[in-house]
């Protein structure tokens, strides 16, 4: 036995009592002073499985670091398009909201203008129609139509929506021509960005609202161009939160330059947001599946436990069951590479790797007792 694996064994059994009473597991007699000398029987009553580690074809993935990013293509910035002053808040950062609810009311002197001007225009443009071609000139009546078709674009074009306008026209009241009209949501989203406050007077083009739908969220992985040229548009893509959580994405962009700072290839990966747990600005790791496979020593996840500090598999030899320190390679589909420490063939727990571990721990705890 090697002297790491000498050393592992020797800290877990070093204190076991000198009887097994203490230690022996439910189902049958444990060897005495060994509390992982299990027999067959033993081992079923415990749920412990074994099998030989054999070696499997696990795919070959691309690692990088990552950071999530807001959807650009899901995410709309509402802005004015003309000098207004802010007469009402709406929402608040945060808040989710639905396409066509306001957001923030604005008040306007170009637009008053712009609103008392459609009202003559539309005015004169029915005083028209009703009188009709054979009795106005033609240039009476083109005049007017063209009048009231500008004077209709100018206010959509300053930021009121269709609905507003024809609420105002079906109105007929000038006393309504304030200049106030409301920007609205284009987009169902979460409230991002709404730095204002109310009675500022805005400049156009100033973004007030952020919109962005959550629900799928953009992974910027930063790969070796090495690396990069065996990942394809399409690849799957697993995220990593902190060595917990974790997501499935695919490929979707690769940025056509390199980071000056890094020299590093910017990956897109498209990830949906599984129960809002991500959130742009964090940072994630990414690992993508090249779609190619190589044979490796593995044993299934479960099977591998900490001991001492490092990971350990349980070797079974005869009835006993040995604490066996490895290392381990990558883990995919929930098998664990085995890169040494273990031979192919070698039969371990694959099942009960924690009860093993239970037991050893147990016993040197009641030895201490």
């Amino acid at each position: 036995m090697k002297l790491s694996n000498w050393l592992l064994y020797a800290c877990l059994i070093l204190a076991l009592p000198a009887h097994g009473a203490e230690g022996e597991p439910e189902g049958g007699e444990a060897h005495e002073g060994d509390p992982l000398a299990l027999d067959a029987q033993q081992r079923a009553t415990l749920g412990i499985e074994v099998a030989p580690a054999v070696r499997r074809s696990l795919p070959i993935e691309v690692t990088a670091p990552g950071e999530v990013e807001v959807n650009l293509y899901r995410t709309a910035q509402v802005t004015p398009r003309i000098a207004a002053q802010v007469v009402a808040r709406h929402v608040q950062m945060g808040q989710t909201v639905k396409k066509g609810e306001p957001l923030v009311t604005l008040s306007s002197v170009a637009m008053a203008e712009a609103q008392g001007e459609l009202l003559v225009a539309d005015r004169e443009w029915t005083r028209v129609q009703k009188l009709g071609r054979k009795v106005v000139s033609e240039t009476r009546y083109v005049e007017a139509q063209v009048k009231r078709q500008q004077a209709h674009a100018r206010v959509l074009a300053y930021g009121m929506t269709a609905g507003q306008v024809e609420r105002l026209l079906s109105q007929g009241d000038a006393s309504k021509a304030t200049g106030e009209f409301a920007l609205l949501a284009p987009q169902d989203g979460l409230v991002h960005d709404d730095d204002f406050a109310v009675g500022e007077l805005i400049e156009p083009g100033r973004v007030l609202v952020r919109l962005a739908d959550e629900s799928t969220l953009w992974v910027e992985a930063k790969l070796d161009p090495a690396d990069a040229a065996a990942v394809q548009l399409g690849n799957p893509a697993r995220i990593g939160v902190n060595g917990a959580g974790e997501f499935s994405g695919k490929v979707i962009q690769f940025h056509h330059h390199l980071d000056e700072a890094s020299r590093t290839l910017v990956v897109r990966v498209e990830v949906q947001n599984v129960h809002d747990a991500l959130h742009p600005g964090q940072f994630v790791d990414v690992a993508i599946d090249t779609g190619e496979s190589r044979p490796m020593l593995a044993v299934p996840r479960e099977a591998v436990v900490l001991l001492q500090g490092g990971p350990a598999v349980f070797k079974l030899e005869g009835d006993d069951f040995k604490p066996l320190a490895v290392q381990t390679g990558v883990t995919r589909g929930g098998w664990t590479e085995i890169t040494a420490g273990l031979s192919e063939g070698e039969q371990v727990a694959i099942k009960g790797a924690f009860t093993l571990k239970s037991l050893a721990l147990k016993s040197q705890i009641g030895d201490v007792d």
